[in-house]
């Protein structure tokens, strides 16, 4: 089961980073050589050692009032305690994260392309897409239901999800 489970992360890994390397070269194509260059060397470094190492990190240390520095310690020396204070924030971190990923998801599926697979569905997204800030409004209503369904944890996952929805916001 160990071993299904990492090369299934292992496919979606590679999978997603493929993606974010077609959006990137989309990206870094309108850039000038300078802006290219920090992007490819700072960005990558953010991405890589920030997103994946310290993020996590920073995460469960805010969700659950702990120090970076005893997050660190418990994954390295008592992973059970660990697991319990991960356990204790999953509320909160998968409202900032659901928030995140929505609204990003909801601006790309609102937003004007050229190329139209299926017309007609498309075309009908894009029109909808021209109602300010109709992302924000389907992922605030979306946080709303979601806080209303997790009782006493609702004001964690509300302050969560606005964390998220700001985020893309900048």
């Amino acid at each position: 089961m160990l071993v299904a489970t990492a090369v299934v992360l292992a496919v979606l890994e590679v999978t997603l980073s493929f993606d974010n390397a077609v959006v990137n070269a989309t990206y870094l194509a309108r850039m000038s050589a300078l802006w290219q260059k920090l992007f490819l060397t700072v960005g990558v470094f953010i991405a890589v050692f920030g997103m994946r190492l310290v993020f996590p990190i920073v995460i469960v240390a805010v969700t659950a009032h702990i120090t970076m520095a005893s997050v660190v310690d418990l994954v390295l020396n008592h992973p059970s305690q660990y697991a319990v204070r991960l356990e204790g924030a999953k509320h909160a971190i998968y409202a900032f994260g659901g928030v995140f990923l929505l609204q990003i998801f909801l601006d790309w599926l609102f937003e004007a392309r050229e190329v139209k697979w299926l017309r007609r569905l498309e075309t009908v997204l894009e029109r909808a897409g021209d109602v300010k800030q109709l992302s924000v409004v389907i992922s605030g209503i979306t946080l709303l239901v979601a806080a209303s369904a997790v009782g006493d944890e609702a004001p964690r996952v509300l302050f969560s999800g606005l964390a998220g929805l700001v985020t893309t916001s900048l």
